[in-house]
């Protein structure tokens, strides 16, 4: 079992960025390579791309830099969901480092 993992999904690459700079500056935490996905309705969106941030580290670390994350983000353009997991197992450790972004 691993370090606690927190996952904020947010509408667009400049939410994530903002997001992950304010998660960052609010707790000890790192951060694995984002993910995307492009959702079925894209054109209902106003953002069509939506991007997961995901944190490291401690649980109460995790979680308070998610939730400054969550605020940011619903500032910019919004949030799709979060999620934290206390101990990660190795699989899912396995899981986090892939990332769909540098990918066409």
């Amino acid at each position: 079992m691993g370090k606690a993992t927190g996952i904020i999904e947010v509408y667009g690459l400049v939410a994530a960025f903002v997001a992950c700079d304010t998660g960052c500056k609010a707790a000890n935490v790192t951060v694995e390579p984002f993910d995307k996905n492009k959702p079925g309705n894209p054109d209902q969106l106003k953002v069509p791309l939506i991007v997961a941030v995901k944190f490291r580290g401690r649980v109460a670390d995790v979680t308070a830099a998610v939730e400054a994350a969550r605020g940011a983000a619903e500032r910019v353009s919004g949030v799709v969901t979060t999620h934290i997991i206390p101990s990660t197992e190795k699989g899912t450790e396995k899981m986090l480092k892939l990332s769909g972004l540098d990918k066409s």
